[in-house]
């Protein structure tokens, strides 16, 4: 397929999207947009700055400052990854932390702060060539796009994977907490009224339960030679 597209990969919490959503990005030479990463920096910034107290937040606050925020990804070579930037600091690890995991989507359930964040994924993905993942990418932010793709795996499982992924970085944390924090922003993320996840009708569905990264991308690549053969 000659011309660039869009692919938007939604699903789950720690169901693997963004490890799925890189690969394809290099085999394509396109680029990736994490944008579970950008609500995690608004999270961030709104901790930093007091703008979450327990479990209330100063949401008129947050909006009066949204714009204030500005996050922009650049890949490192040395690592071999993607980083976030906060405001021109890279903040890749520190979104990554349960303190963000736990609150992000509470903060994503502000109606303004999805408004100014899907601006400015769509001015990203302007002119294609990109492979973005999420929650709502299929069904709000892109609903055109080329090819949608839901993902998902037990609970069990992403819980373990989320677990492993923190404790490679040297990170302490508890599993049972991890798993709460999974279970939890299930329901906050499907429950919610403003942009809730689901699986667009269109999109395909991938279980990758019990699939390495080089199955699924097997997946995709059926998946993509199927596309290109009927349009």
């Amino acid at each position: 397929m000659k011309h660039k597209m869009i692919i938007a990969v939604d699903g789950h919490s720690s169901s693997g999207k963004s490890t799925f959503a890189k690969a394809i990005a290099n085999e394509m030479d396109y680029l990736y947009i994490d944008s579970g990463a950008m609500y995690r920096a608004v999270t961030l910034y709104c901790i930093r700055e007091g703008l979450v107290s327990g479990s209330h937040l100063h949401e008129n606050e947050i909006i009066n400052r949204i714009q204030d925020i500005n996050i922009r990804f650049s890949y490192n070579p040395d690592l071999e990854r993607h980083e976030t930037y906060l405001n021109g600091e890279n903040v890749e690890e520190e979104i990554r932390r349960i303190e963000v995991s736990s609150i992000v989507s509470v903060i994503s359930k502000i109606g303004k702060v999805r408004e100014r964040l899907v601006q400015l994924q769509r001015e990203i993905g302007m002119f294609k060539g990109i492979v973005m993942d999420g929650r709502d990418i299929g069904t709000v932010v892109f609903p055109d796009a080329d090819i949608k793709i839901f993902m998902t795996a037990g609970e069990k499982v992403r819980a373990e994977r989320r677990f492993s992924e923190l404790k490679e970085k040297g990170l302490d944390v508890d599993y049972n907490d991890i798993h709460a924090n999974i279970a939890d922003r299930d329901r906050i993320d499907s429950g919610r009224s403003i942009s809730p996840l689901r699986k667009a009708p269109d999109a395909h569905i991938l279980d990758n339960s019990e699939m390495t990264v080089e199955e699924q991308m097997d997946w995709f690549r059926e998946l993509l030679k199927n596309k290109t053969e009927n349009k």
